[in-house]
C-alpha cells in the first residue's frame, strides 16, 4: 500500500485548475486506461462500463475516457470500445451522464492503433493498416483474446491517410455529441500517429514520410482539424516522448519531441498529456525504467498551456511535480483502476489498495467495479 503523510505539498494538488475549457477543483486526474469490457458485436459501452467511471468520478475532477477506435480499422484489441458508429455514441451517453452526475468532467481518447492490429480484428481479414509495411516487433491481442504475433501491415495511401484524418473528424463529433467534455488525441504508445512520427516504422517517401516535418505532419494535422472543429478549448493529445512501448522508440526522441511539441504549442490545445519514460510499457507489465529522463521537465519549456503527465507517480512525488511547476496535473492510471476514491485517499493521506494484474483486460465485475472507497 503507498500513502502520503506530507499534507503540505499534497495541498498542492488541491488547488483549482482550468484545462481549456473546463474547471477543476484539483488536479488529480483519471488516465485513460484500455480494460477491455465493452459490449460485442459493436464495441458498445455498456452500463458496467458507466458504473465503473461513475464510481471513480469526483466533484470538478477530469476522467481521460478509455482508448477508444475512432474507425472499424483503428481496433487492435478485442472488446475495445468505439467512437464511430450511433450505437457507440449513445452507450457513451450512459458514461458521460453518469460521471456529470456527480460533478466530474469527462474527456475521450480517442485512438488508431495501425500496425499494433491483427487481422482478426480487421474488416473482411485484411492486414492491418500502418505508414509502412514493416510489422512491429511483438504479439496482439486477437479477437478472442489469444496472442499471435504482429503480422505486416499494409502501407496506407494518401487518399486511405485523408480519410483517417476524416475519421478522425467524426469521431471526436461523435464524443461531443455523446456528451464528453472534450477529447484527447491518442499519439502515443507506438499507435498509428505515433507510427508516422517514428523513423523506424515510417519510410515513406511522399508527404508523409522522410524528414521530421513530414513524419509530424499526420498528428498535426489530425490535431489542427480537431481544434478547429471542436474548439482548441476541447482538444487534449499525449504523447510517449522516450517510450518503447509497442516497438516504437526514436534515435534523437528529444528533437522529434521538441519539434512537435513547439508545433503543437501553436495551436493552443486544452492541454498536452505526457507518459513519462520511467512508464513506458506498463500496460503490459509493471515498469519502472531507471535512468531515462523526466519528461515533463524536458518538454515544459516548449509548452504554454495545461501540462499533465503520467507514470509511476506516488502521491507524494505527484505533489512535488505540481509544486515545483514541471506539470499541472498528474493522471494516475493503474492505482485509479482499484482506488475507485483515489482524490479522497491523497487528499487524507490514507493507503491506496493494491491493484490485481490479471484483471486489468477483459472480464466481468470482478477487478473492475468490485473495489471499494477507503474504510468500506
Amino acid at each position: 500500500m503507498i500513502s502520503t503523510k506530507n499534507t503540505e505539498a499534497r495541498d498542492t494538488l488541491f488547488e483549482p485548475l482550468t484545462i481549456g475549457a473546463v474547471q477543476l477543483k484539483h488536479r488529480i486526474v483519471m488516465a485513460p486506461l484500455t480494460r477491455m469490457r465493452a459490449s460485442r458485436p459493436g464495441n458498445v459501452p455498456n452500463a458496467l462500463n458507466a458504473l465503473y467511471y461513475t464510481q471513480r468520478a469526483t466533484e470538478g475532477g477530469l476522467i481521460i475516457a478509455e482508448a477508444s477506435q475512432v474507425a472499424p480499422e483503428g481496433q487492435g484489441m478485442p472488446a475495445t470500445p468505439g467512437i464511430h458508429t450511433d450505437e457507440q455514441r449513445d452507450g457513451w451517453k450512459l458514461v458521460t451522464d453518469g460521471v456529470h452526475a456527480k460533478g466530474g468532467r469527462i474527456f475521450l481518447q480517442l485512438w488508431h492503433v495501425g500496425r499494433i492490429s491483427h487481422s482478426s480484428h480487421q474488416p473482411g481479414g485484411l492486414a492491418p493498416v500502418a505508414p509502412s509495411a514493416i510489422a512491429a516487433e511483438g504479439n496482439a491481442f486477437t479477437t478472442d483474446f489469444t496472442p499471435a504475433p504482429f503480422e505486416v501491415p499494409r502501407a496506407l495511401s494518401l487518399d486511405e491517410i485523408e480519410q483517417i484524418k476524416q475519421a478522425y473528424v467524426a469521431a471526436g463529433r461523435r464524443a461531443m455529441e455523446a456528451g464528453f467534455d472534450g477529447v484527447e488525441i491518442h499519439s502515443a504508445n507506438g499507435y498509428l500517429l505515433e507510427q508516422f512520427m517514428i523513423s523506424r516504422s515510417n519510410v515513406r517517401t511522399d508527404r508523409y514520410g522522410g524528414s521530421l516535418a513530414n513524419r509530424m505532419r499526420l498528428p498535426l494535422e489530425v490535431a489542427e482539424m480537431l481544434a478547429i472543429d471542436l474548439g482548441s478549448d476541447r482538444v487534449g493529445i499525449r504523447l510517449s516522448p522516450f517510450g518503447i512501448a509497442n516497438d516504437s522508440g526514436e534515435t534523437d526522441p528529444l528533437t522529434l519531441y521538441r519539434e512537435i511539441i513547439k508545433e503543437l504549442n501553436k495551436l493552443k490545445l486544452a492541454y498536452l498529456h505526457l507518459v513519462e519514460p520511467r512508464a513506458s510499457g506498463a500496460g503490459q507489465r509493471d515498469v519502472n525504467h531507471q535512468n531515462v529522463p523526466s519528461g515533463c521537465q524536458t518538454f515544459r519549456p516548449y509548452w504554454d498551456q495545461i501540462l499533465i503527465t503520467a507514470g509511476n507517480f506516488s502521491a507524494d512525488s505527484a505533489a512535488e511535480t505540481v509544486a515545483k511547476g514541471d506539470a499541472d496535473a498528474i493522471a494516475f492510471g493503474r492505482y485509479f483502476i482499484s482506488n475507485p476514491d483515489l482524490p479522497r485517499r491523497i487528499q487524507r493521506g490514507d493507503p491506496f489498495t493494491p491493484y490485481d494484474r490479471p484483471t486489468f483486460y477483459g472480464g466481468g465485475t470482478q477487478g473492475y467495479t468490485d473495489y471499494h472507497a477507503f474504510g468500506i
